[in-house]
């Protein structure tokens, strides 16, 4: 039985809203995703963050097969204490974790800790990321195995890694990210980063453009208007159509098959 942990990368604050609003944390959603192609895995869950018991964790990361790092709606660049305590998790992660899947936050995460640089994003992606363009390296990658070479995804980002860390190399891109996922290794660890959600339903995505769209038009200002946010959603409803789960979900399946 593989022993996976579970990083969650929001607050405990956010999460609640989350809650309370009937929707699922990032946690939750990953869970459903791994268990649709393997209910056996042994997962245990950390939030960094807040919790307490973070240096029993630190000196017991060697016993898992892999580790997951979830979304999050933080911006590195603020660099709270909040965040510093995520990135000198994920610092201890990389020396002790042979594999690492990262994923959106995760990603960015991984990458500031390795020595990259995260920036804020001149557009962002709002509940989808379409046309995502696997190159020739990342067609070659097991990650990517079954997947067509242009897809879309859920996705929900302000923010993309500017400057890989020391010998990564970037997997997938599309118009608004030129990094949409990456590869490298640290201290013989595997790290694989995904800038967008595989594990996310565009149902979720939904639910949570609807859930901050206040922000999303007054704060973000993304949108214009309600009108045009509902526009933007009839998008990601078509999407739903279009897709299917398991090709949706491939990169999940496929790194939890190269575990050793």
């Amino acid at each position: 039985m593989k022993k996976i942990l579970i990083v969650e990368g929001n607050l405990k604050d956010e999460n609640l809203n989350f809650s309370r609003a009937g929707i699922q944390t990032h946690t939750e959603s990953l869970i459903e995703s791994l268990n649709y192609f393997n209910k056996k895995l042994e997962l245990d869950i950390i939030n960094p963050s807040s919790d307490e018991n973070i240096d029993i964790i630190k000196d017991k990361l060697i016993m898992y097969d892999g580790l997951i790092w979830g979304g999050s709606s933080l911006n590195i660049y603020n660099n709270t204490i909040e965040i510093k305590k995520q990135i000198d998790f994920m610092k201890e992660c990389q020396k002790k974790v042979k594999n690492i899947l990262a994923i959106c936050w995760g990603m960015q995460v991984a990458v500031t800790a390795a020595g990259g640089e995260v920036k804020k994003s001149d557009k962002p992606h709002i509940g989808i990321a379409n046309e995502i363009s696997i190159n020739k390296t990342g067609l070659m990658h097991q990650i990517y195995k079954g997947k067509d070479k242009k897809f879309n995804s859920p996705a929900f980002n302000f923010d993309e890694v500017v400057t890989l860390p020391d010998n990564a190399i970037c997997l997938a891109s599309n118009k608004i990210n030129k990094i949409q996922s990456l590869f490298f290794e640290v201290n013989k660890t595997k790290v694989l980063g995904l800038q967008y959600h595989p594990e996310i339903k565009y149902e979720k995505m939904i639910r949570l453009i609807e859930f901050r769209k206040k922000k999303l038009i007054e704060v973000r200002k993304v949108f214009k208007d309600e009108m045009e946010i509902e526009k933007h959603i009839s998008i990601i409803k078509n999407e739903i159509l279009l897709s299917k789960k398991e090709t949706r979900m491939i990169e999940l399946k496929n790194w939890l098959n190269q575990l050793n």
